[in-house]
């Protein structure tokens, strides 16, 4: 192979533009943290390689040749683009970052998960922001392309190509007024499934859980008087404060809303018949599994919200 065509070690390319900085020998080796000695081999070694003297000694220092000056440009380029692909497989740095994170997850998701995780970033990445997205058709997609960088709820259809890790597990409970006229303070005597079939209740068909909900209903022959659909959450508290409705949910949202309406406006009952538990997990796409950002993001969510609902 002709010397011009072989390859140039990396440490030779950084000694030519501390030549080209400096003018001396001795100051590129202390740069370099190399002897003198071993940088003037060096030094030779990429004369040879090059055709070239490349520097001159002179009474000023060590001054370039036109062939220097024609290629300082090339290897500074080469320097820089070789630190920015060193630093892009650095470790993310929350503290100085700037970033949007974009988190695909159920309305529910935004009273008992989001509160948490915004304070948690704003403490420790005040330069980050986040997006919450929907759940809807469109989630394999968005996370594989990098639009979403995350997911979070009950999707047992993400499987191929996505990673999922488990966060705490949900079971259903039922809420209702906390003055509610049949049902304040109930125990035993007072709740039971006859009463539960009596009362009139709320649908939320928010939700991945929704259907296991409806499906244990109809597999075990359940009445429920309907008097109010919503699609979602937005709302729920206020109208079950204020009517003697009674909604059957999962845990981690009922129990979020009982806190926030207080002592004296809602009230948790257990649910009178078996329903189907859940888990919820984050997942992202295979795509990003060493990606720096996503695994502290995916690492924030682990440590806030893993092995059980966090309290409200």
């Amino acid at each position: 192979m002709r010397p011009e065509f072989e390859l140039l070690d990396i440490k030779l390319l950084r000694l030519l533009d501390q030549l080209y900085t400096t003018r001396s020998v001795t100051r590129s080796a202390e740069a370099l943290g190399q002897s003198q000695p071993t940088v003037s081999i060096w030094l030779a070694r990429l004369r040879a390689q090059l055709g070239d003297p490349l520097f001159v000694r002179t009474a000023g220092g060590m001054l370039p040749t036109p062939r220097t000056d024609a290629l300082i440009g090339t290897v500074r380029e080469v320097l820089d683009g070789l630190q920015r692909l060193s630093q892009a497989g650095a470790g993310f740095e929350p503290a100085t970052a700037q970033r949007r994170f974009s988190i695909c997850m159920t309305d529910a998701s935004h009273i008992t998960l989001l509160p948490r995780l915004l304070a948690h970033v704003r403490a420790v990445a005040p330069g980050v922001s986040l997006q919450a997205s929907r759940i809807d058709a469109q989630l394999a997609q968005a996370l594989q392309s990098g639009e979403a960088d995350l997911a979070v709820g009950f999707l047992p259809w993400l499987d191929t190509g996505f990673y999922q890790q488990t966060l705490y597990a949900q079971d259903w409970i039922c809420l209702a007024n906390a003055q509610h006229p049949r049902v304040r303070g109930a125990g035993e005597k007072h709740w039971n499934l006859a009463v539960y079939q009596q009362e009139a209740h709320i649908s939320i068909s928010s939700g991945t859980g929704h259907q296991l909900l409806e499906s244990a209903v109809a597999a075990q022959q359940i009445t429920r008087q309907l008097r109010l659909e919503l699609p979602g959450f937005l709302g729920l508290s206020a109208i079950l404060s204020t009517s003697d409705l009674i909604a059957t949910l999962p845990r981690h949202i009922g129990e979020t809303l009982a806190h926030a309406a207080g002592p004296n406006g809602l009230q948790v009952l257990p649910c009178p018949f078996g329903i189907p538990g859940f888990t919820v997990k984050q997942y992202w796409h295979a795509r990003y599994h060493h990606d720096a950002a996503s695994r502290w993001l995916r690492g924030v969510c682990a440590e806030l919200f893993m092995k059980s609902a966090p309290s409200p």
